[in-house]
């Protein structure tokens, strides 16, 4: 296998990755987002904490495609591949932000959650709440604005290098464009971000990231322009 094709497997299965450790994140430490009454409650730690470890296997899968791909687009579009790098770290550090909060809500049920008093009982609450909308600000900008204005630059670089066939880098600029505009909705109120509007619009930049990722593992960059990786 030659050094084109390696890159395009392992940046296939880190898309992969990224995928599949989101969706498992996500799904364990689900019960920790409602800060205020998992503090209080009989709680759900060990599954809290293998979400947040889901989640930093998503972070180095996140800051990986980037560093992989950045050989492949510097020898056609310098800025692009600089950009997609500091894209992905940001959208990364976004992410870890979420996931200390997440970390912080199962601290706090661990050593205050039985307070008897129900002054601290109450402040604990609020304060756990507070956490857990960090989460869900930090769920928003980084997987959805910061990720959506990610794929629109990796889209466009594969659509100007033709690696990938044009059909599939114009659904990865669908897609991160309409989770973009998706994620500034939310943000200004128009509907909740876990709703049906909010799901169809997550849904194309979804289908572009496993294409992509089996179309690189499978046939890897496009055969058309000969791929020159710089030193």
């Amino acid at each position: 296998m030659d050094l084109s094709r390696r890159t395009a497997a392992v940046t296939g299965v880190l898309f992969l990755v990224t995928e599949a450790a989101a969706i498992a994140g996500l799904a364990l430490y689900g019960p920790a987002l409602d800060g205020a009454r998992y503090v209080v409650g009989p709680g759900a730690d060990s599954r809290v904490l293998a979400g947040a470890l889901c989640e930093m296997v998503l972070l180095f899968a996140v800051v990986g495609t980037g560093v992989a791909l950045y050989p492949v687009i510097r020898r056609r579009h310098e800025a692009l591949a600089v950009g997609y790098v500091c894209g992905r770290l940001l959208e990364a550090a976004v992410i870890a932000v979420g996931i200390v909060g997440v970390l912080a809500v199962v601290t706090l049920r661990q050593d205050l959650g039985g307070a008897g008093d129900a002054r601290t009982a109450t402040a604990v609450q609020v304060v756990a709440t507070a956490l857990a909308a960090v989460h869900d600000w930090t769920f928003l900008l980084g997987p959805n604005i910061v990720l959506g204005a990610n794929t629109l630059v990796l889209a466009y670089a594969m659509h100007r290098s033709r690696l990938v066939p044009r059909p599939l880098a114009l659904l990865g600029l669908v897609g991160g464009g309409l989770i973009c505009v998706s994620g500034v909705a939310v943000l200004f109120g128009f509907y909740p971000q876990v709703s049906a509007v909010g799901t169809v619009a997550a849904l194309p930049v979804f289908a572009w990231e496993v294409i992509l990722a089996v179309r690189l593992l499978t046939r890897g960059f496009e055969p058309a322009r000969p791929l020159t990786v710089a030193p």
